[in-house]
């Protein structure tokens, strides 16, 4: 298959999908290598921002998504949209940023970093599809932990969670030690 036809290909799947599509899974059905689907990918990425396209394609650690671009948000929200999304509270960025930077991570871990009830913070950011359960810590209980999601990254125009700024020196050590104090309970 020629460069042309498997970026035709590429951006056909991703359109139908609506959703990220994982990297091997791209590779199966176009019968590709990995760093073909790679330089394919990136050719078309660099095609529809150097042309200043409506959409972008984004990677998202090991999958890809198209999406709309940035620089069209407001007109896009506009055109479809009645009212503004919700913006999340002071609490829910709080939370999310404790479950991205440390995570996986249990409510109670939460409420510890935190210093308050997160039970209903941790439901919203559920609801809204910025974090997911992803198994239980086995100590007494069992409690649930969760992690951030490709919504996560969307929402925060990150490709993987290295995208993230780094703590200020000094929270490392204290998320390294916190998560296996919670172990020992």
């Amino acid at each position: 298959m020629d460069w042309k036809n498997i970026e035709s290909a590429l951006e056909g799947i991703l359109f139908a999908a609506g959703d990220s599509v994982p990297a091997e899974r791209l590779c199966f059905a176009l019968d590709l290598d990995r760093e073909t689907l790679d330089a394919a990918a990136r050719r078309l990425a660099d095609f529809y921002c150097f042309d200043r396209r409506g959409i972008r394609l984004l990677k998202l650690a090991d999958a890809y998504q198209l999406c709309s671009a940035p620089e069209q948000a407001e007109i896009i929200r506009k055109a479809l949209e009645k009212r503004k999304p919700p913006r999340l509270s002071q609490a829910a960025l709080e939370a999310l940023a404790v479950v991205a930077y440390y995570q996986p991570v249990t409510r109670a871990y939460l409420e510890q970093v935190r210093g308050v009830d997160s039970s209903y913070t941790v439901n919203l950011l559920l609801d809204r599809g910025l974090i997911e359960p992803c198994g239980h810590l086995d100590a007494p209980g069992r409690p649930m932990q969760f992690r951030t999601t490709e919504q996560f990254l969307r929402s925060f125009g990150m490709t993987s969670l290295e995208d993230l700024p780094p703590l200020p020196s000094g929270e490392e050590e204290t998320a390294e030690e916190a998560p296996e104090e919670e172990e020992t309970r």
